[in-house]
């Protein structure tokens, strides 16, 4: 079986620049996209924008494999975001994980 490499990624905007952090993502996905990657679902928190304790989104994000993601975080392209990334994103938790079956 060909498992993707899954990352649960929780992120706080900073000084809930909403804006500026969408676009940020969408172009991080582009960059993500030339490696593999993909954020597979994106979901804001109720009331995140309110609570900082709280993180705004939650995105989980696949590549090919561990390898891809690493050469994704190594790019040119992502060193380029970097800076973006860190004035609109204040806080960043990155786990990784395995997908299981649905218990349906």
């Amino acid at each position: 079986m060909n498992e993707r490499h899954i990352l649960i990624v929780s992120l706080w905007v900073r000084n809930n620049d909403i804006p500026a952090f969408e676009a940020f993502e969408r172009q991080a996905a582009q960059a993500m996209a030339e490696f593999g990657g993909r954020i597979e679902r994106a979901i804001r928190m109720s009331g995140a924008e309110f609570e900082s304790d709280k993180p705004f989104e939650i995105h989980i994000v696949s590549f090919p494999s561990e390898a891809a993601y690493q050469m994704y975080r190594q790019s040119s392209e992502s060193r380029k975001l970097a800076e973006v990334r860190d004035s609109v994103i204040s806080k960043a938790v990155i786990l990784t994980g395995n997908e299981v079956k649905a218990y349906a």
